[in-house]
């Protein structure tokens, strides 16, 4: 496991900045990357996916997600870069408390998932998204009184919670079809869906609650 972890801090030491570049750089540096991981992604998805109709629903389904993704990062960084966060601290409070604390087991679908894992991610990406937040004017939500900061806890608890339904899904087809990850693209993290699994529920989610609201 201690090697596991090691392959984990390793790989995102990698990840997570060259991500941040491309997000940061936006323009055609972000288009030419965000097409490179939905190819990828939909590579992945196919090959994992035995039946037909599962396989085109899922591709139509990560055209979209992605599309939300360059829809929101057009729109502003700092809400972009808001939901990464929170997508990503809610992945490692996760995996932190569920390693740390175990306890009774979420669901069959993922049998390393625990309830002490979902209430540490929970947890994690509002302090983390909180920090975040205080050390912007433009903020992506306001935290001035009991009010605002209440409403900036139910956001960032629904994007991690949808986060968290992410990873159940594709780790319910994961199991429909007998592979522990959708690739070994990454040491320690497998695939790229295992790693954005929740991200492409997330971003699409905050699109579509935007245009309503």
């Amino acid at each position: 496991m201690e090697k596991e972890f090691q392959k984990r801090i390793l790989s995102s030491l990698i990840i997570i900045p060259v991500s941040l570049f491309f997000i940061i750089k936006g323009s055609a540096f972000f288009i030419l990357f965000i097409s490179i991981l939905f190819l990828i992604a939909c590579f992945e998805w196919t090959k994992m996916t035995k039946r037909y109709d599962f396989k085109i629903f899922g591709i139509i389904f990560l055209l979209l997600s992605f599309y939300s993704v360059h829809l929101i990062r057009d729109r502003e960084l700092f809400e972009f870069l808001m939901i990464f966060i929170i997508c990503i601290t809610t992945d490692i409070g996760g995996y932190i408390f569920g390693k740390t604390f175990k306890g009774p087991k979420l669901t069959k679908i993922s049998p390393n998932k625990t309830y002490s894992g979902v209430v540490g991610g929970l947890l994690m990406s509002v302090v983390v998204a909180y920090l975040f937040n205080t050390k912007y004017d433009n903020s992506f939500l306001e935290t001035q009184n009991f009010l605002s900061d209440l409403f900036f806890m139910i956001t960032v608890f629904l994007i991690s919670g949808v986060s968290q339904i992410g990873d159940l899904i594709i780790s319910y087809f994961k199991r429909a079809s007998n592979i522990k990850d959708t690739g070994n693209l990454f040491p320690g993290h497998g695939g790229l869906l295992d790693r954005i699994d929740g991200m492409i529920f997330a971003f699409p989610f905050v699109y579509l609650i935007s245009k309503i609201l």
